[in-house]
């Protein structure tokens, strides 16, 4: 072993990852099954009616066209739920395709809008703990809402426009694509039918789900159906996904078994740029401006969630919009031309766009998106000054040339599945995997550095505070990339040191290191607890001051509610220990003393 193996859990390839696991293994365990098990009669007295419906969905919105207003909210269930009048108008033209998509029939696909500032968040915090045993990729961003669309475009000669036009909408603040799909394609074509009582129903019924805890298998009814499904947490090996078993219950009730709840066909959303995979997992790992141009919004918002999806488990950490509008309260933002294009993924449909966005850098021009029936034929990379409308060939457009060789074995092995008409569901998960291997061979070696920052055990002493992580630098990463860098597990050739330099400037590096640094300190933190544990406290206070051993009592009491407060990866024992440590120090005390510390919580 090197020098790094003393280190604190310093010394595999993904001991990062691995540490902070098993760090918090048995907090996150205990965490779920309190939660699994406060999901009993007693728990729901301490629920109030729609906490259960909150933790899945804000609201449900069916959105009509008027034909003096436009799109507008019609209904907004549960009726106490609250929209600012800007997200209902985000909702409302987000809801609809544009009129040049021509979508006759039902369409579904998502959208994703920025939340009002200033908001309280309703959600009681139990609920906001389930957050941690997520996996980073599908933790909640508190600033953004989904929206999930069924909508539904036919012929009717009697009303004025000679159409049906409406939208059942669920708005969420999860980001788990495929279950909200599978729901509304259960409910919305009977909602048309019998309107608002069916959708009170519903409502009622995601009230009576189980808290969406992360590994648990969960039944949830809808309508007569049960869907079991399972959430990943972040113990979950990446590439892997427990199989959830469908059975029949034995009262009849179908049952319905979800193999994900986040993933999109990730075969089908990448054919129409079945060449350019590579290139386009470096533009999203490294945060590049991306126009998505497709005929509908399904298309678009599919590509989109492919798109941040690829470079998984990464975090894609700049904003991105399944489905963008010229309507939409950011249009001015992000189109303007006095400065750079922002780091963010857009999906649209309006031609409008080909003009407005065509001094961005990268464009995707994505056709109908069908699998091809027979093996796609090569494309080359296209000049952005040959796209001129939306109607230019389906492509990628930019003058990007990417630091990787291309891999040829991932395209003969995608190619050879069309030829044998193996099944898209089988060529999504060869796709899926030669992604994370690329992650994986990329972040490997950022891990294994990070590592390295932790101070060593012998410095935690606990009479001092915890010590600091070291600082990164660049130089230093770089000089380990020559022993211990992605050669080690990708047989890719390139410039992977220019691929390094331009990442530490973007915004998924600064995300990913941030959420780092934050587990390695917690981490820190607990050790330190743990220190401070096993020292004979009681023994130290009779050598010191009453004034001394009050400021430890304090001190103490802070670190108990720290460990609360940001949830540190700490065992239970330890905690207690702690309080009886505290309890039996304040306990030596005078009595006048003992009154008052007793009583004193600290900030």
């Amino acid at each position: 072993p090197g020098p790094a193996a003393g280190r604190l859990g310093a010394g595999s390839a993904m001991s990062l990852r691995e540490r902070s696991a098993s760090g918090s293994v048995e907090a996150g365990e205990d965490a779920a099954a309190t939660l699994a098990e406060s999901d009993g009669p007693d728990r729901c007295l301490s629920l109030l009616p729609w906490d259960r419906f909150s933790a899945w969905l804000h609201c449900v919105c069916v959105v009509g066209f008027d034909l003096e207003l436009g799109q507008a909210v019609e209904v907004i269930y549960p009726p106490h739920s609250k929209l600012t009048d800007k997200e209902k108008t985000n909702i409302c033209y987000l809801s609809f395709p544009d009129s040049n998509s021509g979508c006759l029939g039902d369409t579904l696909f998502c959208f994703r809008f920025r939340r009002s500032p200033g908001r309280k968040v309703s959600l009681c915090c139990f609920l906001d703990q389930l957050d941690r045993d997520l996996p980073i990729y599908l933790k909640k961003d508190p600033a953004y809402y989904y929206g999930y669309v069924y909508f539904r475009q036919v012929r009717d000669k009697s009303l004025k426009r000679g159409y049906f036009q409406k939208s059942l909408v669920l708005i969420s603040k999860l980001p788990y694509v495929h279950l909200f799909r599978t729901i509304l394609k259960q409910i919305a074509p009977e909602y048309f039918e019998k309107s608002e009582a069916f959708l009170e129903a519903v409502c009622n019924d995601v009230d009576r789900w189980p808290p969406p805890i992360p590994g648990k298998i969960l039944h949830l009814p809808i309508m007569g159906m049960i869907m079991k499904l399972r959430i990943p947490t972040y113990r979950d090996k990446p590439g892997t996904t427990p199989v959830v078993q469908n059975t029949h219950q034995a009262d009849a009730q179908i049952s319905m078994a979800l193999p994900t709840v986040h993933e999109v066909d990730l075969f089908r959303c990448f054919c129409p740029v079945f060449f350019h995979i590579q290139m386009l997992w470096e533009l999203v790992l490294l945060g590049e401006p991306l126009v998505v141009m497709a005929p509908s919004p399904s298309e678009s918002s599919e590509t989109v969630l492919a798109l941040i999806s690829c470079i998984s488990p990464l975090k894609y950490c700049s904003d991105f919009r399944p489905y963008f509008t010229i309507h939409d309260s950011e249009f001015k933002e992000y189109t303007t031309r006095t400065q750079a294009p922002p780091s963010v993924i857009l999906g649209v449909t309006n031609p409008f766009f080909a003009k407005t966005l065509q001094h961005w850098p990268h464009i995707i021009r994505i056709g109908d998106i069908k699998l091809p029936g027979e093996v796609p034929k090569q494309v080359k990379v296209k000049k952005l000054k040959n796209l001129k409308t939306l109607d230019s060939k389906p492509g990628v457009y930019t003058s990007y040339k990417p630091y990787l060789n291309k891999d040829e074995d991932i395209v003969k092995q995608l190619q050879k599945g069309v030829q044998q008409k193996r099944p898209t569901e089988a060529q999504s998960v060869i796709l899926r995997r030669y992604f994370l291997e690329l992650t994986e061979s990329f972040i490997i070696p950022l891990e294994r550095y990070v590592a390295s920052l932790m101070p060593l055990q012998k410095c935690i002493s606990p009479w001092k505070s915890p010590p600091q992580l070291r600082q990164f630098s660049q130089d230093d990463f770089m000089k380990t990339l020559e022993k211990a860098g992605p050669q080690l597990t990708s047989g890719l050739k390139g410039d992977w040191i220019g691929l390094y330099r331009h990442f530490l400037k973007s915004p998924n590096f600064d995300g990913w290191f941030r959420s780092r640094q934050k587990e390695m300190t917690q981490k820190l933190e607990a050790l330190h607890l743990e220190a401070l544990c096993n020292e004979n406290l009681v023994f130290w206070s009779q050598k010191h001051t009453e004034v001394e051993t009050v400021d430890l009592v304090l001190k103490l009491k802070n670190k108990l509610l720290q460990a609360d407060r940001e949830q540190l990866p700490v065992k239970t024992d330890t905690l207690k220990k702690l309080q009886t440590h505290i309890n039996d120090i304040i306990l030596a005390l005078p009595d006048d003393l003992q009154d008052i510390l007793l009583k004193t919580g600290t900030t």
